[in-house]
Parts: structure tokens; sequence; C-alpha cells
């Protein structure tokens, strides 16, 4: 059970990423605004928040049929690598078309985390935790946006607030994330069940629920 709540906790890290991200934009929205003038033009502004969601809608369109050909954990890796190419460029960001792109590279982490999560923790939980380990993502969501949400307003409270730095320390946990997916998550035994790999579907199972006799 202990195996199980740990790869959970650790799946559900992709929630806390788009948490983080949902409070962070809040309230970095402010600085933008000054810095690229977007006052006249509030639908820039609007854009720029929602091109994520942009970005997260498009990549669930095909993120099942991936996870279902690639396997659930190169997914979430690829969810990772995009949660930190996103904070890398929003970091840099010198103007609002790269701004944009990150975004929408952001989105796409968004988008795999969202739809593989619940998915990779559903296939991975024993049936009597699998109600409770979904509740996860969502608890821990909220848990990262309640830091992020204390970090932006610890920053705001600097002389020169700088809106880059605060979107751009969402590449440090997402750093984190991939090299807990690597170190802790095993592939999903239902996926390599699907593709014939039943040796290694049972090294899995057997590692999860720690006994030999994993057959029923």
């Amino acid at each position: 059970m202990s195996k199980a709540v740990i790869v959970a906790v650790v799946a559900a890290v992709g929630n806390l990423l788009q948490g983080w991200d949902s409070a962070t934009i809040a309230g970095a929205a402010l600085y933008m605004r000054r810095e690229f003038h977007l006052q006249p033009t509030p639908t820039i502004e609007g854009l720029i928040i929602a091109t994520s969601l942009i970005g997260a809608a498009l990549i669930t369109t095909c993120s099942g049929a991936l996870a279902d050909w690639w396997g659930r954990i190169p997914m979430l890796i690829l969810s990772s690598i995009f949660y930190l190419l996103s904070g890398l460029l929003m970091m840099w960001s010198p103007n609002i078309y790269i701004l944009l792109f990150a975004r929408l590279v952001e989105g796409f982490g968004v988008g795999l985390a969202l739809t593989l999560v619940p998915l990779y923790i559903s296939e991975m939980a024993p049936p009597e935790m699998r109600g409770l380990l979904n509740t996860l993502p969502q608890f821990i969501g909220s848990g990262g946006m309640f830091i992020s949400y204390c970090i932006v307003f610890g920053m705001s409270m600097m002389e020169s607030p700088n809106w880059r730095l605060m979107l751009g320390l969402l590449s440090i946990p997402s750093a984190i994330y991939l090299i807990l997916i690597i170190c802790f998550l095993p592939e999903s035994p239902r996926w390599l069940i699907s593709k014939g790999r039943m040796t290694e579907a049972k090294e899995v199972l057997q590692i999860m629920s720690r006994r030999e006799n994993v057959s029923g």
C-alpha cells in the first residue's frame, strides 16, 4: 500500500505544476501588462493567459492514443519536459510572441498531466484504494496553487518584482518532477499486458503488491 501511495503522490506532482502555473500567471499578469503596455489591448493579455488552455485542449485530443501507443511513463516524462521548457522560455521571453509560444508549450504539459495522471494512478492503485488515491491530483493541484500564491506574494513585496522570474520558477519543480518520474515510477502493468510484455507486468505487480503470486 505504501508503494502505491508513493507512486500516486509522485505522479500527482504533474497536477501540482498545473496549479502552480494557474496561480503564478494571475500574479504575473499585472507586471506583464505594464512592461508590454497591454492596458489599451486587454485582448492580448487574455490571449497570453488563455494560450495555456488552448495548448491543453489541443493535446488532449491525441494524448490517450499516444499513451496507448507509447506508454504512460514516456508521456508523463514528455509532460514534465514541456513544463520545464515552458518555464525556461517564460523566464527568457523577450517579447509577447515568445511568451505566447511558452504558454502554448506549457499547455501541452498541462493537458498531458490532466489526462494521464488520473489514468496512471487508476491503473497502479489497488482496487480498495483507487478512489482515495485519485483524489490526490486535485488535492496536490490545490496545494500547488497555494504555494505559488505565497511565492508570488513574497516576490511582489520586493522593490522591483520580476514577472519573468515568477513564471520561470516553474522550471525548478518541473526538473524535480522529471527526475522523480524516471527514478520512482514503473510502467503501468495494464499497458504492459496490452503489449504482451507479461514478464515485465508481473515484476511491476510483484513490486507494487509486495507478494510473489500476482496471477489473479
